[in-house]
Parts: C-alpha cells; structure tokens; sequence
C-alpha cells in the first residue's frame, strides 16, 4: 500500500510540474502575444519620440510655465525652481483691464459670430441634402467645401480688400443702394470692425460647419419623412420635428469643436491686428501679444491665461453636454 502511495504521490508531483511548465509556456506565449514583434517599435519610435517632443513635452511645459514668471529675454526666469510664483499670474491676471476687455471682446466676438454661422451651414446643408445625389448636389458640395481648403490668411486679406472704403466691392455694392449714400469704414470704425471680424470668420468656418451637417442630413431616414408627409406634416414641421433632433450629436460636435473661438487669434492678427484701437483684440490675440510682442515677452503670463482658457473650453463644453442631453461618453 505504501509504494502504490507514494507512486501515485510522485505522479502527482510530476503532473503538478507539468501542468507548472504548461502554464509557463502560456504565460510566455501571451507576453509575446501581447508585446508583439519588436521590429514594429522601431519603426513607429520615430514618430513616437517626435510626438513626445512635440506634443506631449509641450504640454507638460506650457503647464509648468502657467505658474511661472517667465520672461522670454531675461533667461534665468526659465528656470522653474527661481522663478515659481504659484497662482501670482492669476492674481495679476484678474486686475489686467487688458485681459478683461480681451475676454469681454472674445465673448462679443463668439456671439457674432457662432449662431449665424450654424444657422447658415444648417439652411445650405438641407437645401443641398434635398437635392439628392444629382450633379447640382455634387458642384455645390465642393463649391462648399472649397472655403475649408483657401487658407485663413488668403481669406483675411481677400476680405481687407473688401472691406476697403474707397475701392472695395462691398461698399460699392452698398452705395448703389437706394438709401444708403456711404459705406461704413469696416475696419477703421469702432462700431464696424468687431461686425467685420465675424463677417470675414463666418465665410472661413462656414464651409467646415456645413460639411458636418449635411453628413448627418445625409444619415437620416428617408422614410420618417415619407411618415411624416403621410400624416399631413408641413415641411417646416419636418425640418423641425425630424431634421433638428436628428443633428443633435452633430450640432454638440460644432460647438465643441468652436468652444476654442475665444482663442480666435489668427483672424484678427491679420484682418485687423486688433485695432482700431483695441476694438478687436481677441484673448488669443491678447495671449499672443503678451507672449511675442509686449515688453519682456511674458510667457509665463501667456500661458497662465491660456490654461485659464483652456478650463473655460472644458467646462463649456460640459454643459454643452449637458444641455444637449448628451453623456460626455458620446
């Protein structure tokens, strides 16, 4: 009895080491698996490594610098350990008259210029969405979508050139009107330039925008339209009842998308570089300045106010979100 014991205990040992090894070469076989072959990291470490330099790196350091008194010109104050000042450009952030007006301006400036934007991408989105896939359909497309491709700085100065008082189209055009015997100064007036601004912004997101809508004009159902017709609706009860609730994500993703308008930098730099006076100086603008033109180039400061803008994005676009009805999860 005993040697069938212990025979029947040394073949469970050698099971109990088999089934050891087995699991081994599983454990083995999974790392290799799930690790892959290392001929693929070296060929995507280059372009790993310049996303860590460019992308990642200045992340971490722009949040560095936001609690920093950095100046560009005086080089000690790159280093974070002699130049930390905690929430000091904040302090000095909330008493700027100048950053105030920048952000009063950013807000006016996104008021301007982000509803009529979409109610316009919208209207010429469901105009094109009712052609159907025709050849009118197709050159209006891409008659649309040729406003994404011009540059914003060929646009900026294509509109300066309208704008002008004396020989641009526009008040050419305005003046051959019955009731009105002058054109404003777009771009000189007070009054006018922050309009001009949005004007000009408008023609440069608008093809974007109506892209983006007549996809999702293009998702929707042909046959809850047929419903509805059936059962006596309106074209405009259509548009709103079917069309609108269906654009819902698309309308979360374009403002989302232009939560950074406040940042709006670009545009003013070259159409009017935020004259006249400071009628039109954008926080991004505002941002730019005091980080490449003003004083000692006060990076710091710029990236203290750019992470502030940051923050204000992401908690607009969490009540979009929320107002939309839509989880964060979408």
């Amino acid at each position: 009895m005993s040697v069938g014991k212990s025979s029947v205990d040394q073949a469970r040992a050698q099971g109990g080491v088999a089934t050891l090894r087995e699991f081994g070469r599983q454990v083995q076989a999974v790392r290799k698996q799930r690790w892959g072959d290392p001929t693929g990291y070296l060929l995507i470490g280059p372009a790993v490594i310049l996303y860590v330099v460019f992308n990642v790196y200045p992340v971490f350091r722009g949040l560095e610098m936001a609690f920093m008194d950095m100046q560009y010109l005086k080089p000690a104050s790159a280093n974070f350990f002699t130049s930390f000042n905690g929430l000091g450009n904040y302090e000095v952030m909330f008493q700027d008259p100048e950053f105030l007006h920048a952000l009063k301006i950013s807000v006016e400036f996104s008021l301007l210029y982000l509803p009529p934007a979409i109610i316009l991408a919208l209207l010429v989105a469901v105009l094109i969405g009712a052609m159907g896939q025709n050849s009118v359909a197709i050159v209006s497309r891409v008659v649309m979508y040729i406003l994404v491709v011009i540059p914003i700085s060929v646009t900026m100065l294509m509109f300066k050139s309208l704008y002008d008082p004396r020989l641009g189209y526009l008040n050419y055009a305005l003046t051959r009107l019955p009731f009105i015997s002058r054109g404003p100064d777009w771009l000189s007036d007070t009054k006018w330039a922050l309009v001009a601004l949005a004007i000009a912004t408008i023609w440069t997101r608008f093809g974007y925008f109506g892209l983006l809508f007549l996809i999702g004009v293009y998702q929707i159902n042909g046959e809850l339209y047929e419903a509805a017709a059936m059962d006596g609706a309106s074209n405009f009860r259509k548009f709103w009842h079917i069309t609108i609730p269906a654009l819902r994500p698309i309308f979360v993703l374009i403002l989302v998308l232009t939560g950074g308008i406040l940042s709006a930098t670009q545009e003013p730099l070259i159409l009017t570089n935020g004259g006249p006076g400071d009628a039109t100086t954008t926080l991004g603008l505002y941002i730019w300045n005091t980080a490449f033109q003003i004083g000692n180039l006060r990076v710091g400061y710029a990236a203290s106010m750019s992470l502030l803008l940051g923050v204000v994005q992401i908690l607009f676009a969490f009540i979009v979100f929320r107002f939309l009805g839509l989880k964060s999860d979408v």
